[in-house]
């Protein structure tokens, strides 16, 4: 919200399934874990609301992982707008996990990232990830390349966090509230 706020725009928090229908644009964020998100969603019934939506539709972070296939991270069956599996990253000497700071993304090819430089830094905070794939656009290189945002059709995703990744996050927010 401290985001939106940033860049002046006028925004509703709610998980009213009705205010997310008529809304312009959702966005659905995430901090947490895939199997209790997953559980909220399903006990409002937001995990069948979500994938009908026709407007454009931003998830972060957990947000992006939820809208995948399903997730490693407690075995958790998603909400499938992605078809693909969300891994976690493999034990690697002298790499930790969580992927945690800033990291660069490259081969950009979306809306979201207009007027980005090349190989923008933004900050992620994750364990699990989603590999690059046919939705793949924009990817990271973090112990394996991986998808750092998807899109399909209305649905766009990024993995890091916009909110907390300076200007390159902010560019992103701002192309997305244009859309």
């Amino acid at each position: 919200m401290y985001a939106l706020d940033r860049v002046g725009a006028t925004y509703l928090y709610t998980d009213d399934e009705h205010e997310i229908r008529t809304a312009d644009k959702v966005i659905f964020p995430g901090v947490g874990e895939a199997s209790t998100a997953m559980a909220y969603l399903k006990k409002t019934g937001l995990d069948l609301v979500i994938p009908t939506l026709k407007q454009p539709v931003f998830g972060t972070c957990i947000g992006m992982q939820l809208m995948c296939r399903y997730s490693e991270e407690n075995n958790t069956d998603c909400m499938g707008i992605f078809d693909v599996d969300v891994k976690r990253f493999p034990a690697t000497p002298g790499l930790k996990v969580p992927h945690m700071g800033w990291n660069n993304i490259f081969n950009y090819s979306t809306p979201l990232t207009t007027q980005l430089p090349d190989n923008a830094y933004v900050y992620f905070v994750h364990s699990y990830a989603a590999p690059v794939c046919e939705y793949t656009v924009a990817t990271c290189d973090y112990i394996q390349p991986f998808s750092a945002m998807l899109q399909k059709d209305n649905f766009y995703a990024a993995q890091f966090h916009c909110e907390i990744s300076g200007n390159a996050g902010q560019q992103i927010i701002e192309n997305f509230l244009k859309l």
